[in-house]
Formats: C-alpha cells, structure tokens, sequence
C-alpha cells in the first residue's frame, strides 16, 4: 500500500486509538484530498541541521499555511525550551486560519505552562475579538466569483475502487465515506475528524471522547478499585476547555468518580500529578450531592481541590470554622436559669420554660478563617460541625455504640442537676504518618482522617466563656465514640465522608507544596491557582445558625446544655518529612511503577 492509500484508508476508516470511526463530508472531501497530497509531499521533512535552521523552516512553512511539515519539523527539536516556543507559535497560527481544534492539540504538547498560558489567552482574546465584530456575510464567493459543484459520487467512487478495494463498507469492511452537513478538518496527527460550524463542539466532544477512551475503558463511571487522575493533565484540558469559553465537563467537576485518596503518585519524566483511589459512577442525592451509587459515598469534588491547593499555597494548609456563643445570650440565659431555680416548675410550665431558654440563647456566630466561606469546602466544614452537635446533643440519632451527651449524664439518688454547661467539641485531622518510597516519588494516605476533641468551658454571669483545656469525663467520652464509630457514622450520614473528603484534599494539596513538588515537576498551576482564571462555583455564606442546646429531665432534676466548637485543620503537622515514614519494603514502589500514564492519547487525564 502506497503512503497515499495508507493516508486516504485512514481518512476512511476513521480509526484512532480503538475509537469508533467517522464519517466525512463529501462537501469537503476533495479538499481533503488536496491536503492530504499536500502533505505526503512534504513528508517525510529532511532534518534541520540546527536550531536556526529549523526556526527558518518552520516559519516558511507557517507563512505557507503548511502546519503538518512545521509540526513534525518542531517535534523533532530535542529541547524542550526550544521546541516550545514553535508549538505555540504553529498552535497561533493553526488558531488564526480557524483550525481551533488543531491549535488546541498543538498546545497540548507544549511542556512549559506559561508558554501555554499565554497562548491560550491570545487565542481567546483574538476569538473574543473575532465575536464582537462584522459580521461576515452569509454566502460571500470568494475571489474567483465562486464555483461549481463537484461530482462526489465520482470521486468516492475513484477512492473506494483503487484504494484497499476491499477494505470499505460497501464490501464489508470497516471504511466508509459518507455525507453529513458541517464539513470537516485535519487534527495534527493528519486524522480528518467531523467539524461544526465555529469548531466549539467538535473540539469538546474530541477532549470528552479520548477522556473516555483508554485500553479497555471507554466509561468514566465504571467501578474501579484504583482510579488514577492527573491533576496536570486534567488541569491542561480544563484550560482548553475555558479558551473554548467552556466549564469542566461533568467528570472533571467529579475528577472521575474518585471517592476516596489512597495514593499519590509523582513521574517527573512525563510531569504527572496522580492521586489514586476507589471510583465509580455518581449521581447527585437529594442534597445535590454526587455520591458513588454503589458505596453511597461522596465523590471528591475539582472545585474543593482548587480552594485548597489556594489554601496551601496562601495559608500553609491551615483553616478554621467556628460556631459561637453569643456573649449577652449566654449571660441572659444563665440569669433567667439562676432566677427560676429558685422556684420549682409547676406542672404544665416545662414547655414555655424550655421556650424561654432557646429564645434567650439565640443564634451563634459562623465564622470561616482561611478559607472563602462562600465555597462549598466552607460549607461543608461548618455543616459537619454543626451535624455533629446535633448528634451530640441527642437532636439526630447518632449510631449503634455513640450515646448522646444529655443521655450519658447520671444524677446520683437524691443528687442535684449539675448548673448549665456549655461543651466544646470540634473536628480535627485523624491521620496516622504518610508513608512514602525512598525517593518519595510515591506516598499513601493512613487512618480514618477525622476526630472530634473536646474541652469543658466554664460560664461566669457575664455570659463569658472560659477555656479549661480540659475535659470531663463525660464530654471526653463522647468525642472519643464519635471518633471510633466515624465510619459508620459517615455511612449514616454523608456530611462527615465529604468532611473527610476535604481533608484528604488538604492533605494532598499541603503535600505537594511541602514536597516542592510545583518546582520538581515545573507545574506552576496557573490555571487552578489564579481565581481570576478557574472561578469555583461560590454560594451564600453562613453566618449564624441556631444555638445547639438541649435538656433533659431526670427525678424532676433539670439539665441544660449548650455547646460549641468548631473545626480546626492544619495540613502542614501530617506533610513535615520528619512526619512521613520511609516505606522500604517495595509494595508502594511497586504500585506507583504498575500505575504510570505510559503513552496515553491527547486529552486523557485519567485511567484505571
């Protein structure tokens, strides 16, 4: 087979990477032709004898609109530095005669971020540019006056009886050349793919296309044991998708089912990122919250990574919320308990009694540190807090093993209540030491990642609250069962899984910058790090919330409770390298060598 059946079958079949094959327009089938003539007889391009002289040749073939010898001309220089600088200038060019999709996946072989930056931003200005001017008029013939129609039946006819004869469908085999409205254009690999009018869609569906195509795996929601996601490739095709004026598609917004990290994996070579872990496919429950269908587990979220890869790189790992108390309330609230203890309750006055109490308290303050407490990540900490206490005073059903506060205090025979308490209580990180290889290249995630803790507060009669840093018995109890039961307590209710979702996050992202990982791989993540680029989706803020209070009645004894905390996390004490324990018995080797990119196609960013 001559190089130009081999080029004219491939056109036909359509076939790349096991992906299904496509059919091409007969309107822009001789034009095809014509390229692709074009093309085999530049190919194969001699070698430049230096970089001058492959600097000269490119630019001759750019200014003769031939990007497939400039392409395989800059690929061919060795140096990254060097070779960069003419992908993106061949990715300009491509951009500026209307091959969107092409300049893209020049792009996407441009090693240097800023570089690429950079081009994409003059791309999308000149795009941005290109929208708000004339408009070109529908049907204008160009500088010939127009033309004719060509006989296409004829020229499929030609094609089909004189290459592979019996290599297209007509026959049964898998070629085929067909008809279809909207055209089409040459990727940089040479492979003629469908194009709509404007590009846009055809260049998502290309990205979402290979995403979904890798070995075997052609479906982001099958199940996996050990999902493995790179956050610089999924950066990258994040990027392209906002030149395109595009969001994440759904599975980046999910980073591919993940619902738990396990590992992260770092290939200097080809400048991978991985976090790895369980996936599968996801749906969102009746609080909007993607959650694995099989486990019922919530699904790392992209938006949550980017607020903490901030938080990282702002705040060293650390942030904090907090639910208080306010002041006046709590000095109203134990003058009007001191008042009517001096007066047993009649019956029937219990009800308006309690009334008074949760009036007098009021709401408590909300407030997030470290964070931008209009992100989901703030949302979820103080959800979990504020969850928790609910359990904790016996306001939600806790689990088989986790008692309620109020139910666990005992009044001894002929005892007196103890005065009103006001409890600490508030989530921290849980994890044992980080493991990683001996050229920490390769690090796993240890423990159940979240804790409750606890202190006793005693309340003077100005409603001020004094830290004790110690806890009773009692209220240390229950932080210490809430921590044990946290899984099953997790399964129960999803708010504490995404609690532990964002700490394994925080964990990941704290690591990278403990690790000097940005400088190690040259991954500056300019995209994820700048809000004015990738925007996180930003809702209300919570600012206060009703006081988490109770009572209990017991031998016509009364006990009120009040409670508040927070939750405090700071990344940076799990990634210090004296806090990581070397792994030398070669299993976490191992698994970061078997679960490598190897040589994935254009716009893949995760495999299994």
């Amino acid at each position: 087979m001559s190089n130009l059946d081999r080029v004219m079958h491939n056109c036909g079949t359509g076939r790349r990477q096991g992906v299904e094959r496509k059919r091409f327009s007969r309107a822009a089938l001789v034009v095809a032709v014509v390229t692709f003539l074009a093309w085999t007889a530049a190919v194969p391009v001699a070698p430049a004898q230096n970089l001058g002289d492959a600097q000269a040749r490119i630019g001759r073939h750019l200014q003769a609109g031939e990007f497939g010898p400039a392409l395989a001309l800059a690929r061919a220089i060795p140096q990254p530095a060097a070779r960069d600088p003419m992908l993106a200038a061949i990715a300009q060019a491509q951009a500026q005669a209307g091959a969107r999709g092409a300049a893209l996946a020049t792009l996407g072989s441009v090693q240097n971020d800023h570089l690429r930056t950079s081009a994409l931003d003059r791309m999308s200005s000149s795009y941005a540019n290109a929208a708000v001017g004339p408009r070109a008029t529908a049907g204008t013939a160009g500088a010939a006056g127009g033309g004719t129609m060509a006989d296409f039946d004829s020229l499929i006819d030609l094609i089909t009886s004189t290459i592979s004869p019996q290599s297209w469908d007509t026959v049964g085999g898998p070629g085929a050349v067909d008809s279809f409205p909207g055209g089409v254009y040459v990727d940089t690999s040479g492979l003629m793919r469908r194009a709509r009018l404007g590009g846009t869609a055809t260049d998502l569906n290309l990205l979402r296309e290979n995403a979904l195509s890798v070995d075997d795996n052609r479906d982001v929601r099958r199940a996996s044991m050990l999902r493995k996601v790179s956050l610089t490739r999924l950066e990258k095709y994040v990027q392209f998708r906002a030149a395109l004026g595009q969001g994440p598609a759904e599975e980046m917004k999910n980073l591919a089912g993940l619902h738990k990290i396990q590992y992260v994996f770092l290939y200097p070579d080809s400048r991978d990122i991985v976090i790895a872990g369980p996936a599968g496919a996801w749906a969102a429950d009746e609080e909007g919250r993607s959650r694995n269908v099989a486990s019922g587990e919530p699904v790392l979220q992209l938006d949550d990574f980017v607020v903490l890869l901030r938080n990282a790189r702002e705040q060293g790992g650390k942030f904090t919320c907090s639910i208080t108390p306010r002041r006046e309330n709590l000095a109203a609230t134990q003058a009007y308990l001191n008042e009517s203890a001096k007066t047993p309750l009649k019956l029937g006055q219990r009800e308006s009694w309690l009334i008074k109490i949760r009036n007098l308290m009021g709401k408590q303050d909300i407030t997030v540190e470290g964070l931008d407490p209009q992100t989901r990540v703030a949302r979820v900490i103080v959800e979990a807090d504020y969850r928790m206490k609910l359990v904790g005073m016996g306001l939600e059903d806790g689990v088989l093993g986790v008692t309620s506060y109020l139910d666990s205090v005992p009044i001894p025979e002929g005892g007196v209540a103890s005065p009103m308490s006001v409890l600490r209580w508030w989530f921290t990180m849980n994890y044992q030491a980080l493991r990683a290889t001996p050229g920490r290249e390769a690090f796993e995630l240890h423990g159940p990642g979240v804790q409750v803790l606890s202190e006793n507060e005693m309340l003077t009669q100005l409603g001020e609250r004094i830290h004790t840093g110690t806890s009773d018995e009692l209220n240390e109890q229950f932080a210490h069962r809430f921590t044990k039961h946290f899984a099953q307590l997790a399964a129960k209710y999803p708010i504490y899984a995404d609690l532990r979702n964002v700490f394994d996050l925080a964990i990941v992202a704290a690591l990278l910058e403990a690790e000097d990982v940005p400088n190690r791989l040259d991954w500056p993540a300019i995209h994820f790090a700048q809000a004015a680029r990738y925007r996180v989706a930003r809702g209300p803020a919570p600012t206060e919330v009703e006081t988490v209070i109770h009572h209990r009645l017991i031998g016509q004894k009364h006990i009120v409770a009040g409670v508040s905390g927070g939750v405090s996390a700071d990344a940076s004490q799990y990634v210090q390298k004296a806090a990581i324990v070397i792994d030398n018995y070669g299993a976490l080797q191992a698994g970061h060598t078997m679960s490598g990119p190897g040589d994935l196609p254009d716009g893949v960013w995760w495999w299994d």
